[in-house]
């Protein structure tokens, strides 16, 4: 069994793909950790299983709030309004996270219902394009990067409890900005996303050649549209949530593709955009994370952080 991080309970609000693979993953390293899911039937499967789970949100969070436990929210988009609600109403003293692809939407969220003093973002950098309780996995985050934010206002306890969570979860820490954050995403999450289900309609727009087109379709095309078999509506909450930085990404895309397609035209040549991709993907193979030891004490430790993190560093350890 690993070295826990942290012996402070955790409290799961969600237990679909990313919340019930918290919960294992937390019960496999031995922290006490507990959850909460709206659906009965999820609750059920998670009971089943022998972990410790409710559909009573008001008493999960009681709970939480009386023993100063980590709350992680890892319920879809459009429920954050209403959860974040419930946990200023029961558990203000409980301390806060989240597990959500989007950080500055659910800061501002968060910010909205007078938690901030307790919060820090999170975001494992981990999922599959199955869903619910069925498709969660203990081993789902090991070696995964899962980001905390670092803002300006964020409580280096929120921070270390929060790095904790993602640590005993089997990840690595990388602290972030949201605003950086968030623009990063955009161009290696959502943008990814948008592109995936552009490239699986565009197999079908030949009519002459639909069913032998999905016929061919082996490995590059499976790889390419892999993530397009993820629920629409969980794409659509983290595109629209992240607008902003998605529309820069995907202007920069288009122009890529605008370039590649006038080269072809007017030089027969794909030669440039082949070459730079080639050239981008080699530089993502060989990249390396560098791992340091967090100071959270001091003015400015949230900047010496974002600026760590920016330069590739990464935590694995809380000292």
């Amino acid at each position: 069994m690993p070295t826990l991080h942290s012996d402070v309970p955790v409290c799961v609000l969600g237990l679909g793909l990313i919340g019930g693979s918290i919960l294992r993953a937390l019960g496999r390293a031995g922290r006490p950790a507990y959850g909460w899911n709206r659906s009965a039937a999820a609750v059920d499967d998670a009971g089943a299983a022998g972990f410790d789970a409710s559909s009573d949100l008001a008493a999960t969070l009681r709970r939480a709030d009386a023993g100063g436990h980590v709350v992680v929210v890892a319920v879809p988009v459009p429920a954050l309004d209403e959860v974040l609600a419930a946990i200023a109403e029961h558990a203000p003293h409980a301390w806060l996270t989240d597990a959500v692809s989007v950080k500055g939407d659910v800061a501002r969220r968060v910010s909205a219902a007078g938690l901030t003093g307790r919060y820090a973002g999170g975001h494992p950098m981990a999922g599959t394009s199955f869903s619910g309780w069925g498709a969660t996995d203990p081993a789902l985050f090991d070696d995964a990067t899962w980001v905390v934010t670092a803002d300006d206002r964020t409580p280096a306890e929120a921070w270390r409890l929060a790095a904790s969570v993602g640590l005993d979860c089997g990840a690595v820490i990388v602290p972030a900005g949201s605003a950086e954050h968030d623009a990063a995403v955009a161009r290696i999450s959502h943008s990814v996303h948008v592109v995936a289900e552009a490239v699986a309609i565009t197999a079908e727009l030949d009519p002459a050649a639909k069913q032998l087109a999905l016929s061919l379709a082996a490995g590059s095309f499976r790889d390419v549209t892999r993530v397009a078999g993820t629920a629409p509506s969980l794409v659509n909450a983290m595109c629209e949530a992240n607008a902003d930085a998605l529309l820069d990404a995907l202007d920069d895309t288009i122009a890529e593709l605008i370039a590649a397609r006038a080269e072809l035209a007017e030089r027969g040549t794909v030669g440039d955009i082949t070459a730079r991709g080639y050239a981008a993907r080699k530089r993502y193979e060989s990249a390396r994370r560098t791992p340091f030891s967090p100071v959270l004490d001091g003015a400015g430790w949230q900047r010496a952080l974002r600026e760590a993190g920016h330069a590739g560093g990464v935590i694995t350890a809380l000292g």
